[in-house]
């Protein structure tokens, strides 16, 4: 009986070993966090660039009309 304790127990330290150094999960884990702060960054980026450019361009058609001499 002691002999499939014995066999039991190594067998649980096996999968014990194999889990505990299994790390596809964790590295999965940090890739979707970084994906996520990259994700939000270019959406901050574009948010920022598209004023921006809204601006300009309300400048340019500002410019023009008074060019133009157009209300």
């Amino acid at each position: 009986m002691s002999s499939i304790a014995a066999r039991v127990g190594r067998l649980f330290d096996d999968v014990h070993a194999r889990f505990a150094s299994d790390e596809v999960g964790a590295t999965a884990t940090e890739y979707s966090i970084l994906v996520g702060f990259i994700a939000i960054v270019i959406v901050a980026g574009v948010g920022a660039f598209g004023t921006a450019l809204n601006v300009y361009f309300n400048g340019l058609s500002d410019g023009v009309r008074a060019a133009l001499g157009l209300p």
